[in-house]
């Protein structure tokens, strides 16, 4: 099937389904990065992938990735925060590459690589993970029914963004379309601050005392869990995001200063509502690609010309 037939009156055109998907290349094949790779190695896409750790090289090689310093297709830079801007150096890039990442900040990563790559960047945030790391942690499911949040910005080139937002669906996340504000303001409440908390009580339960740490059981292990993770990639999460991570930490503690028969029925009402699904057809347009994301919907399928996906059911 061709493309259809460009049309200056109207929205541009878009490549449909049928046509070749491109390959892609990961760098950093640690527990995001190896099981992407892995996933789609799974479901017979092309992948390459490359990481400074042999033994990353050598457990992505085992789920058929194969193993090289050159890059095409669709880039997705799956490296910590603090060295993505340089990811890319000592690599051979395909100079029409689509490049993409998988940090958990996105403001500072797109001033950096969207200065240097233009409209060949868009950046993205699978929203999973666990507090484990490195090559053994990898797993292909990884992804399923995740959101994947996806940087619409005013200059992103939205063929490149359909191609990621591809990617994400082929591995059985859910894309949310976002702008990169709006995803660290939403992230800050949801991510960082749980990470800070999970911190601040782990901490207090340890001046508590041995006897208090020997009784903890369920609810303190839930509570704490994050914070088992790298402490310096917990860092990064929260410096690097720190202007909407201070202000929601504000509000959990303007929350902490209601009475606590209030707070504990609200945290209750938000934390069990429930919501069936509304399906919808989004047009292939930025505003509406927004509008869907920002209504707590996301894309579940593409299409030619539209994307189908979901939204809350009003109550």
């Amino acid at each position: 099937m061709a493309d259809p037939a460009p049309d200056d009156s109207g929205p541009p055109a878009f490549p449909v389904p049928t046509m070749p998907v491109p390959p892609v290349s990961v760098v950093g094949l640690g527990q995001l990065g190896g099981s992407l790779a892995a996933a789609l190695a799974a479901g017979g896409r092309p992948v390459s992938g490359w990481d400074v750790d042999p033994a990353a090289r050598d457990a992505a090689a085992d789920h058929g990735v194969r193993v090289t310093r050159e890059l095409t297709g669709v880039v997705v830079l799956a490296v910590p925060l603090p060295v993505m801007a340089g990811a890319l150096e000592g690599l051979r890039v395909d100079p029409g590459a689509t490049v993409t990442d998988l940090g958990s900040v996105k403001v500072p990563v797109l001033d950096a690589l969207g200065a240097a790559l233009g409209d060949r960047y868009v950046g993205g945030h699978p929203m999973c993970g666990t507090e484990r790391s490195g090559p053994e942690s990898v797993d292909p499911a990884l992804f399923t029914g995740a959101r994947w949040a996806l940087c619409l910005e005013p200059g992103t080139d939205l063929r490149r963004w359909l191609r990621v937002a591809e990617i994400a669906l082929a591995v059985g996340a859910e894309v949310v379309p976002v702008t990169a504000a709006e995803h660290d303001d939403a992230v800050a409440a949801i991510s960082a601050v749980p990470h800070l908390l999970a911190a601040a009580l782990a901490a207090a339960a340890g001046q508590a005392g041995p006897l208090a740490l020997s009784l903890a059981a369920g609810s303190y292990r839930d509570a704490t869990r994050v914070i088992a993770s790298d402490p310096a990639f917990v860092t990064a999460l929260v410096e690097g995001n720190a202007a909407p991570a201070a202000a929601a930490l504000a509000r959990v503690r303007d929350q902490l200063d209601r009475p606590w028969p209030d707070l504990v029925a609200d945290g209750h009402a938000v934390r069990t509502a429930t919501a069936g699904r509304r399906p919808v057809r989004v047009p292939l347009e930025r505003a509406a690609l927004l509008s869907l994301g920002r209504s707590g919907g996301a894309v579940t399928r593409r299409l030619a010309a539209f994307v189908e996906g979901w939204v809350p059911e009003q109550a």
